[in-house]
């Protein structure tokens, strides 16, 4: 290997990731654990850009070398002053050019064993996304199941906080999977940003142990779920939940709180269920939230919605399901919570 540059298979081998690209560019994904010092910000580099591909290749260059001296000095002297004579930083850009060369050629100068990703983000990217079509074959998955408002992220929760290996979709898509899914704090990430979250999260698990995972659809909020993924958590043995009625709404009423603070987003998205539920349905659904009697609207959701949706899809969509073992509850507080996790934890082979 050509001395200065390094692979996506040498990332272990150095002491911080500096990501040389745009703020833009880092904030849809990039690599865990790098830290942003942009040669370009996000205006300076549609400048260039823009130079580029209106006037020339030399004026673009001859313009945005000074930017880039200008933003490297400035992290050399803001970033990296404490860094001992050892440091072994690795820097990327897109593709592995002029951005992350500059920077390079600049660290190096001073004396750090600094390297340039071989492909930049690129290469990167492509790494993760042809891991992910093999990447959860390697693990003995338990899905998950029980209908809408079985507590099923939260005994999820509770498994983690008892030492098992939990994959937490959810969690890792910013989104609770249902029409009622979007957070009110949390924004949903990038499809790139979610499935480095998922390598990444995937890296970290013992298959020599099981990891167990919620039942989801496809897509959860705007994010998709890998193929490889989704295809082997349907083939994966399951759990089954089998909460009552009162203990899911008394759940969904605790849960989704904060729902009731915004009745204008909540009837929004009430909205989004025309054609699945007659228009009398939804006006009274949409009433409903109005008075912000959630008791009533979240019963009438297991009732009409969720439950026939949850039937349907479990028997189609996993395997097997049927054989799932099935543990009963009627008290999803958090204590109950954690009572049905310890059950579930303690019938596992």
């Amino acid at each position: 290997m050509k001395k200065g540059i390094a692979t996506v298979a040498q990332l272990d081998t150095f002491d911080e990731f500096i990501d040389a690209r745009s703020p833009a560019e880092f904030e849809e994904d990039h690599i865990p654990g790098a830290i942003s010092c942009p040669v370009l910000d996000n205006e300076q580099r549609a400048i260039v850009g823009t130079i580029y591909k209106q006037q020339s290749a030399f004026d673009a260059r001859r313009i945005g070398a000074a930017m880039v001296a200008e933003n490297i000095a400035r992290h050399l002297r803001e970033r990296f002053q404490d860094k001992p004579k050892d440091w072994r930083p690795l820097v990327y850009c897109w593709r592995g050019g002029q951005r992350s060369g500059s920077f390079v050629t600049w660290l190096r100068l001073i004396g750090w064993d600094a390297c340039q990703l071989e492909g930049g983000y690129k290469n990167w990217r492509r790494m993760v996304v042809t891991e992910l079509e093999t990447l959860p074959q390697r693990f003995d998955l338990r899905v998950l199941c029980g209908a809408t408002g079985s507590g099923k992220t939260r005994v999820l929760e509770q498994l983690a906080a008892l030492g098992a290996q939990v994959l937490d979709l959810e969690d890792l898509a910013a989104h609770k999977g249902s029409v009622l899914g979007a957070l009110p704090d949390r924004p949903q990430p990038t499809q790139k940003s979610f499935e480095t979250r998922l390598y990444e999260k995937l890296h970290g698990f013992d298959p020599a142990h099981p990891v167990f995972v919620e039942a989801e659809s496809r897509k959860i909020g705007r994010i998709h779920l890998p193929e490889g993924l989704i295809a082997h958590m349907r083939a994966s043995p399951c759990v089954a939940i089998e909460a009552t009625r009162d203990a899911r709404i008394e759940f969904l009423v605790r849960d989704y709180d904060y729902l009731g603070d915004d009745v204008p987003d909540l009837q929004n998205r009430i909205n989004f269920l025309r054609g699945l539920q007659s228009n009398e349905i939804i006006d009274r659904w949409k009433d409903l939230a109005r008075q912000q009697d959630l008791h009533t609207l979240y019963g009438e959701f297991i009732d009409l919605h969720y439950d026939p949706l949850y039937h349907r899809s479990q028997n189609r969509n996993f395997a097997r399901f049927p054989e799932a073992p099935s543990f009963a509850c009627n008290d999803l507080t958090p204590a109950g919570i954690r009572e049905l996790a310890e059950r579930i934890l303690a019938a596992q082979p």
